[in-house]
């Protein structure tokens, strides 16, 4: 099981609003860029983000129904903030990877440990 979604409201009221500060310029870490499903609010969440080929893998830390990744999924597109670029993902689809052999070890073993098996990946693209 994903961290619990009461840690998730936790954080995005207090701690991602200091993270999203740095998250965009720190190895392992990105910063997405999507608008709301319903509302049309555009919203900055930080995430651990790793590339993947001509891509990027965003670990789902909190599971499939975090509200960002709801979001990328309905738009079929974001903009992140990686190592201080902007870049433009589209095709985001959900994948599944148990053992997590995506991510660097460390990581890999907290994914395991937490039971967060599922990812979003996305490909980057001209915009």
């Amino acid at each position: 099981m994903p961290l619990p979604r009461s840690l998730a409201r936790a954080n995005r009221v207090g701690l991602n609003r200091v993270v999203v500060r740095v998250a965009g310029y720190l190895p392992g870490f990105a910063v997405v860029h999507h608008r709301g499903r319903r509302s049309g609010r555009t919203y900055r969440t930080p995430v651990n983000a790793f590339r993947i080929g001509n891509g990027y893998r965003f670990a789902l830390t909190y599971g499939t129904d975090s509200d960002w990744a709801r979001n990328v999924l309905a738009a079929g597109e974001c903009d992140i903030t990686v190592r201080g670029r902007v870049l433009h993902l589209d095709e985001p689809r959900l994948e599944v990877d148990r053992g997590a052999r995506w991510a660097p070890a460390p990581v890999a073993l907290v994914l395991r440990r937490i039971g967060a098996d599922s990812y979003l990946q996305g490909r980057v693209t001209e915009r």
